[in-house]
């Protein structure tokens, strides 16, 4: 019998290896590198994929340093680990914009259990960057980019022997990081179709006003009928 999708990725997770060669001053935001982080990633892993069910991926940019570089999942930070996933931990009640706005959208599908039922989100980086304290995307940097290409087509072929489907997946970051991403996949043939969607930072920074037409234009391509809103 083939391992559950927690194990492996919980193993993925466990033997990623940091890129060498990195631009002077890039430093490399890898939570799952503290025995902590590693223990509560496992724990989550456990309660929604201890199964083979195929799912879809879903695509961020890299981990952040108040989300997934908190707690070792994207797109989760803290509160919304203890709050909507029922998982206790010793990282504190934390939040940010772009884990409120995806665990809306989670709400919105159904909640945790059936979301992640049918996804999985990883991001194009599975670790991320920081410059003098501040999170960095990997496309924010050309070298920097150029340098961890091989590590990110490695991290993404060997996630897709865990059986994830390849009909479709969605990219959140819908300019640079799709464009990015797409090429790749131009070039490998990873999925069949991707489908980009705007990064929630943006759509609660600068678009808050309209967050409800943002979740329906999630859940479209997530195949879930959109709720009524108030």
């Amino acid at each position: 019998m083939s391992s559950t999708l927690a194990v492996q990725l919980t193993n993925f997770y466990k033997t990623l290896k940091m890129p060498v060669g990195l631009p002077k001053g890039v430093g490399v935001l890898f939570p799952q590198s503290g025995k902590e982080v590693m223990r509560v990633t496992k724990i989550f892993f456990e309660k929604y994929y201890n199964d083979n069910i195929p799912r879809r991926l879903i695509f961020g940019i890299n981990p952040g340093r108040f989300g997934g570089g908190i707690t070792g999942i994207n797109f989760t930070a803290p509160r919304q680990l203890t709050n909507n996933c029922g998982i206790d931990h010793p990282f504190g009640n934390s939040s940010e914009l772009s884990a409120e706005f995806i665990y809306e959208v989670i709400e919105a599908y159904g909640g945790p259990a059936k979301f992640y039922g049918d996804y999985f989100i990883s991001a194009v980086s599975p670790l991320g960057f920081v410059k003098n304290g501040v999170n960095m995307n990997y496309y924010d940097d050309k070298k920097l980019q150029e340098t961890i290409t091989p590590f990110i087509i490695k991290n993404i072929k060997k996630q897709l022997t865990f059986g994830f489907r390849q009909d479709m997946c969605i990219c959140i970051g819908g300019e640079k990081n799709y464009k990015f991403f797409s090429n790749l996949n131009k070039e490998y043939g990873f999925f069949e179709t991707i489908i980009p969607l705007p990064h929630p930072r943006f759509i609660l920074q600068y678009k808050r006003k309209q967050k409800e037409s943002y979740i329906r234009q999630y859940l479209e391509p997530l195949g879930k009928k959109t709720p009524p809103f108030v």
